[in-house]
């Protein structure tokens, strides 16, 4: 029997000799490659913190020290080292574990998390109603993975050390150090600068110095300045401990017996403390060393060679914007990519090593990044700010504020909309219409294949205003594309298919599954338009009313939510018009949407074809319409 094996709690890995720390830790690297390379999911950054995920458990004691990952791409051995281990194996699958940390799933999942730079905010918010109860335990946030540029971590650094809250800040540094110097000395170091006595030493020395008339203030400075020498830092210890934090690092991560010692020696210090941890991301597995950005959320692979299982000759609508927007900016020099920390996911990596004067990646800051773009448009340029649907959210004002007030031309290429999968609740793209629709000057577009994706990003380009385009994760519709780039009208619609019993309006891909499903409704006797809306905002007002003449019934279909969105916007405009017409709308109902495939949960919310056919059945069959199909 393996050490992993024996491990089913917290307790379970307390149990385990130190010194048989490191072979544990392949085992759980070997059970996360296995299971990521069946299922997909978030390998690198996973990789990369094993050792300091059983350093953390191995010293504090979850859950009455709350632990809270930023982000989650660093908690599977979280999860398995927290009675999740025989479960591991559905990482990712529809009602199986979930790939963040989920309060719903475990008591060990302190707050929800899927979003970066939120960890340091929530810890501290758990911090001060500690305080408030009287209770004693530790708050650990655990930020990494490009996660402290957010604002929202320093914002919250910010607060703590003003605070001077009892409050652990481990900064998982695992792209590049922000300081050289990691190793033994470092490391030595960090130990004896953790330890009791000089802790003891160092405040007696403060109270000593703070109390010496006109002079004390700034020997105390000079003191921190020589400490801060001694350790070897430059930049990082100052900025945090001007900040109000006691910094400790670097620290080598991958050295769990350096960890221990050091994560020993700060539970017993109640200050905030910040501990800089360098690791590797992709430890341990060649593949993912060589190419973190690949690995960082791959899809299955074969583990012996690092490809993906299934490579489709379709390209993806990511790949699709990248090689459009690469063929405009050849084009049109005022065009500038904007991306928050993934070009790669995005589709703008090639843009980048074409570009690279007119690509800027401004981390983990969608509200610097919109903002930014605003500045841009302002002095004529045409910047196209690539973000996931989910990750836009973030950005709201300054959508609002500093773009849509001013009617800037600033493109919103919105990646991941809708229902995006495996990644679950925090990432689906579901509220991007609403969200969107209601603010004055803003443009939605969605198109219905990668060739209406390539026209509308050319149009969006072409537009004097704020416009956003939503497009979904995966592979496109595999349709040819034209050889030239044309602007389609804004506002306008197509039937695609003509019919007068029923009209489905869909919009974006749900188009094709309407247009399956009106083929089969034929077979069947009913006669069945379908109308591909194209813009959310602006409605093709007279084709919809047009079309609202001549049949009996609308059938909407979106895959975004209910509430506030494109079905809402078709039964606003009806009711605006006092036309009299039955509609019902097919969308995401008012919840959050789980995790697993785009199929099953596409299939269970009724947005494929077969339940776009049985909401237009049940229609036709019932009271909805009362269209007697006998007569036909």
């Amino acid at each position: 029997m393996g050490l992993l094996e024996k491990i089913n709690s917290p307790e379970d890995l307390k149990k385990i000799d130190r010194n048989d720390l490191p072979h544990l830790a392949e085992e759980i690297r070997e059970a996360i490659i296995d299971v990521v390379s069946k299922n997909g999911g978030h390998l690198a950054s996973n990789l990369g913190s094993v050792e300091l995920s059983i350093a953390i458990h191995y010293i504090f004691n979850a859950p009455n020290d709350q632990i809270i990952w930023d982000v989650g791409h660093q908690a599977y051995t979280h999860k398995i080292l927290t009675g999740r281990r025989e479960a591991f194996y559905t990482l990712r699958q529809f009602n199986g574990i979930s790939g963040f940390p989920r309060r719903e799933e475990s008591r060990y999942d302190v707050f929800n998390v899927g979003h970066s730079g939120t960890s340091i905010s929530a810890a501290l918010g758990k911090a001060v109603a500690r305080d408030f109860l009287g209770e004693n335990y530790k708050v650990i946030a655990v930020i990494g993975d490009g996660s402290m540029t957010a604002g929202l971590a320093f914002e919250a650094l910010n607060q703590a050390g003003h605070l001077k809250k009892d409050i652990i800040v481990i900064l998982n540094d695992n792209e590049m150090s922000i300081s050289k110097n990691v190793g033994a000395l470092s490391a030595y170091l960090n130990r004896i600068m953790t330890g009791q006595f000089y802790t003891r030493v160092k405040k007696e020395t403060e109270h000593i110095l703070k109390n010496i008339p006109k002079i004390g203030e700034s020997m105390l400075k000079a003191a921190k300045v020589a400490e801060e020498s001694v350790k070897g830092l430059i930049a990082p210890g100052i900025l945090f401990e001007e900040m109000g934090f006691n910094y400790v690092g670097p620290i080598d991560g991958h050295r769990i017996e350096h960890l221990i010692n050091t994560f020993e020696n700060i539970k017993r210090l109640s200050e905030p403390i910040l501990i800089h941890v360098v690791t590797k991301k992709g430890k341990g597995y060649k593949f993912a060393e060589k190419d973190p950005a690949f690995f960082h959320g791959p899809p299955p692979f074969y583990i012996e060679t690092g490809e993906a299982r299934k490579k489709s000759p379709v390209p993806s609508y990511t790949k699709i914007f990248g090689d459009t927007i690469i063929r405009i900016a050849r084009e049109n020099e005022k065009v500038i990519a904007i991306s928050a920390a993934m070009p790669e996911g995005t589709g703008l990596d090639r843009f980048a090593k074409e570009f690279p004067n007119r690509f800027y990646d401004v981390g983990i800051a969608e509200q610097h990044g919109v903002t930014f773009a605003a500045g841009l448009a302002a002095e004529g340029f045409r910047p196209v700010v690539a973000v996931y649907s989910t990750f836009l959210q973030r950005a709201y004002d300054q959508i609002v504020h500093d773009v849509c007030l001013q009617n800037l031309p600033v493109v919103f290429a919105m990646d991941r909309a809708g229902i995006v999968g495996e990644d679950g609740p925090t990432h689906h793209g579901a509220f991007d219409i609403a969200y969107l629709r209601h603010i004055p000057n803003m443009v939605i577009m969605a198109p219905k294949d990668e060739n209406e994706l390539q026209h509308m990003l050319y149009t969006a380009v072409n537009h004097n205003g704020p416009i956003a385009i939503r497009y979904p994760r995966g592979e496109a519709i595999g349709v040819s594309l034209d050889r030239h780039l044309k602007k389609i009208e804004i506002g306008k619609g197509e039937i695609i298919v003509d019919g007068d019993d029923i009209a489905i309006i869909a919009i974006g891909n749900a188009v094709y599954p309407a247009l399956d499903a009106a083929a089969r409704l034929r077979d069947e006797g009913i006669s069945v338009a379908v109308m591909n809306a194209r813009f959310p905002k602006p409605l093709d007002k007279e084709l919809i009313i047009d079309i609202a003449g001549r049949v009996k019934g609308i059938i909407t279909v979106e895959e975004n939510s209910l509430q506030g969105g494109f079905g809402g916007a078709v039964i606003e405009l009806l009711s605006d018009e006092d036309i009299k017409i039955k509609v019902k709308r097919i969308g995401l109902p008012d919840k959050y949407i789980e995790h697993g495939a785009q199929k099953i949960l596409r299939q269970k919310y009724g947005l494929d074809s077969d339940g776009i056919c049985n909401a237009v059945k049940e229609a036709v069959t019932g009271e909805f319409y009362n269209i007697n199909l006998s007569q036909k």
